[in-house]
């Protein structure tokens, strides 16, 4: 066995790793060779040809990591997390061009498959892997390209990781397992295979939360959760309370009070805040720092304080915390009407803000909204009117922000 990495003997427990295959009976050098060095692994097979036995199967497992947003992803981002990935394999089968080989192994990742969080440029470098094993199989040549889940020990992510993980649905597999899902990709003669531990029960409704998605809706795991039976329904988790014979003797306001502050609550719980005041009522969830587990979680436990089984996407569907709490009143309350008949200023603009943008546009009102705004304002703004926003800044707008610039608009 022949092992490279940019640092060769010098990489952190190169030293104990030669001494335990060495314990095992395996005859194993370590190389100085960086993947996507052109030159040096070059030199390298060439002394293999020269010196060892005849080359047999290759492993092409380099590749780094990092979480940048897709907007502020660079090209220098995409270089760095790219290359190893690109570079080493396309050299790779370049110079073993014509040589037989019993196998011919990439590492690629779940984040190629169904993406990842921030790995963008990860998830590119890794389905380029998985078309080069294509292409080579197209071409009469070995080729397996495995779309590695998460590995313990040799995981690429930090400590906290593996639980984090684990709340999506992901578990980290150890390295046996991992290799017994290598060594039968290679006797089924697979060329692009995922293996990974998915907890499917909880991964997949997390992963559907925004869109349905055809790729693991086919899945037999996930078809037969559709399939399985529905849960009689009984109460919800038991919380010591009747929300909605506690609030019933209030005033409607103090009600909508009480919900948004139980709403802006849990929320903070969900984030890690200590407490309800680092969540801004009209602040969009997405702004405060939501994802789709954060909004299973903070749905899960609405659910079990109100009683009422509200759907996995609610969070997404009413977009700030003071339109999710109008969405509870209406669904606890409804024999009291729209909660915005009143029409009054105050309510108008929270029934507005709760519309998601999509739905603005398509149903033909969001130009006129805005058209609305300006036109209210006039051609000369009075004095003290805030100035008209350059278009590039309504581009960047939230719903609430738009309706807000809206309103405002026709404040003046």
């Amino acid at each position: 066995i022949v092992l490279t990495s940019r640092r060769g003997a010098d990489t952190p427990g190169a030293a104990e790793l030669l001494a335990d295959l060495a314990a095992l009976g395996v005859d194993c050098r370590v190389a100085r060779c960086d993947a996507a060095d052109r030159a040096g692994m070059a030199d390298l097979l060439a002394d293999l040809r020269r010196d060892g036995p005849p080359l047999r199967a290759v492993v092409h497992a380099a590749g780094v990591s990092e979480v940048v947003p897709l907007a502020e992803t660079t090209l220098e981002d995409l270089a760095y997390v790219i290359g190893p990935k690109l570079a080493g394999a396309e050299l790779l089968d370049e110079l073993l061009d014509g040589v037989e080989l019993d196998a011919f192994v990439l590492f690629s990742s779940i984040a190629a498959v169904w993406g990842s969080g921030g790995q963008g440029a990860y998830a590119a470098g890794n389905a380029y892997l998985d078309a080069l094993a294509e292409r080579r199989r197209a071409h009469g040549l070995a080729a397996t390209s495995v779309a590695w889940g998460p590995w313990t020990e040799s995981g690429m992510f930090g400590e906290d990781a593996p639980e984090q993980l684990r709340r999506r649905g992901l578990r980290v597999m150890p390295p046996g397992l991992a290799m017994a899902g290598l060594r039968h990709a290679l006797a089924a003669g697979d060329t692009c295979v995922t293996v990974a531990d998915v907890d499917w029960a909880t991964f997949h409704p997390l992963f559907t939360a925004l869109r349905p998605s055809p790729l693991l809706a086919d899945l037999p795991a996930v078809r037969a959760l559709a399939a399985r039976p529905a849960e009689p329904a009984g109460p919800a988790a038991p919380t010591g309370r009747d929300l909605v014979a506690e609030l019933r003797p209030l005033p409607a306001e103090e009600r909508r009070a009480a919900l948004l502050d139980m709403v802006r609550t849990d929320a903070a719980k969900v984030l890690g805040h200590p407490s309800a005041d680092a969540v801004d009522a009209d602040r969009g969830f997405l702004d405060l720092g939501f994802d789709s587990l954060t909004a299973v979680e903070l749905r899960n436990l609405l659910t079990a304080a109100t009683g009422h089984e509200l759907s996995t996407t609610v969070v997404f569907d009413h977009p700030t915390p003071a339109a999710l709490a109008d969405h509870l009143y209406a669904e606890l309350f409804p024999d009291e009407g729209d909660p915005g008949e009143g029409g009054d200023e105050e309510t108008v603009r929270r029934v507005l803000a709760a519309i998601p943008l999509d739905r603005l546009r398509q149903a033909g009102l969001l130009d006129q909204l805005l058209r609305l705004g300006r036109d209210t304002a006039g051609p000369a703004p009075t004095v003290g009117a805030p100035p008209a926003a350059p278009e590039g800044e309504i581009r960047d707008l939230d719903v609430a922000g738009l309706v807000r610039m809206a309103l405002e608009g026709s404040d003046s």
